[in-house]
C-alpha cells in the first residue's frame, strides 16, 4: 500500500478547490431561485426566506411542461437521425482507405471549420420557402445537418481503432456488410454512441438562436425561448427565470449521469461501456 505523505496532501486540497469552484455556479443558479424577488442581497449570501413557490410560478406562468415536451420532441428526434446518419457515414469512410471516401471524409470535416452563422440567411430563405417556419421540423433538419460532421468525426476516430477481428469472424460465418455492422460492429460502438449522444443533446437542449429564429411568434417554443419571456426591457423576473433553468436542467443532469460511465469510456476510446 502507497503512504499518505504531504503530496498526497496538497494533491486531494487541490482537487477540493477545484470540486468547490465547479460547485459554486450550482449553488448561485439554486440560492437565486429560491430568494424574494425584492431581496437586494447578493447572489452568495443565502437567501433570507425560501420561496419553493417559484417553482411551481415558472411551471405554470411559463408553461414549462409544454415548452419541455417541445423540447424533448426535437432534441430526441435530432439526436437519433444524428447518431444514425453519422455512424452509418463514418463506418465506409473509416473502413475504406481509397481516395474518394478520404476526400469524402475531409469533405465532412470542412462543415466543422465553417462558422453556421455563415448559413443563417440562406438558412432561412430555404425553410421559409418550404414552408417550414414555425414547425419543429426545420429545426430537426438545421440540427442533424449542423451537429453530423462533427459526429462522423468522433465515430471515425473510434471505429478506426477497433480491431477487424469481430467483423471478419462474422464475414467467416456467412454475415453480410449490413448484418456485420448493426450486429456486430454497431454494439461496439456504445462508448463513442454515449459521447454524441450526450454531447448532441446539451447543444441542442441549451441552443437558443435557432429556436428563435424558426419558431418565434409559434407555440412550440423551447425552453429557452420561454424563459427568455420573463425577461423585458422594464423588468425581469429574475427568481422565476433561474428556478426554470433549474428545472430545465434536471433532464439533462439525469441523462449525464445515467451514461457517465460510457461517455468518459468514449473519451478515453475503450471498447467496452
Amino acid at each position: 500500500m502507497k503512504r499518505y505523505t504531504w503530496k498526497t496532501l496538497i494533491l486531494e486540497g487541490i482537487m477540493l478547490f477545484a470540486g468547490i469552484i465547479f460547485v459554486i455556479p450550482f449553488y448561485i443558479l439554486f440560492n437565486l431561485s429560491i430568494k424574494d424577488p425584492r431581496e437586494q442581497s447578493s447572489s452568495l449570501v443565502p437567501a433570507s426566506s425560501l420561496k419553493f413557490d417559484n417553482y411551481t410560478d415558472a411551471w405554470v406562468k411559463a408553461e414549462l411542461g409544454h415548452a419541455m415536451l417541445t423540447s424533448i420532441v426535437i432534441t430526441s428526434i435530432s439526436v437519433i437521425l444524428i447518431v444514425l446518419i453519422s455512424v452509418t457515414a463514418a463506418y465506409p469512410l473509416a473502413r475504406m482507405g481509397k481516395k474518394l471516401t478520404n476526400r469524402i471524409y475531409w469533405l465532412f470535416l470542412c462543415g466543422l471549420l465553417i462558422p453556421f452563422q455563415l448559413g443563417l440567411i440562406p438558412m432561412y430563405q430555404t425553410m421559409r420557402d418550404l414552408h417550414l417556419l414555425g414547425s419543429i421540423w426545420s429545426l430537426i433538419i438545421v440540427y442533424v445537418g449542423l451537429q453530423m460532421p462533427f459526429s462522423i468525426f468522433l465515430y471515425c476516430g473510434f471505429i478506426r481503432v477497433l480491431p477487424r477481428d469481430y467483423e471478419e469472424a462474422a464475414w467467416v460465418d456467412g454475415a453480410n456488410h449490413f448484418l456485420t455492422f448493426w450486429k456486430v460492429v454497431f454494439p461496439l460502438l456504445r462508448p463513442i454512441t454515449s459521447t454524441v449522444l450526450i454531447l448532441n443533446v446539451i447543444f441542442i437542449w441549451n441552443d437558443f438562436l435557432s429556436p428563435l429564429l424558426y419558431l418565434s411568434g409559434t407555440s412550440n417554443l423551447t425552453i429557452p425561448l420561454t424563459l427568455f419571456n420573463f425577461v423585458g426591457q422594464w423588468v425581469s423576473d429574475w427568481p422565476l427565470v433561474f428556478a426554470g433553468l433549474v428545472i430545465s436542467t434536471i433532464p439533462i443532469l439525469a441523462l449525464f449521469f445515467s451514461l457517465q460511465k460510457s461517455v468518459m469510456n468514449g473519451f478515453a476510446g475503450g471498447v467496452k461501456g
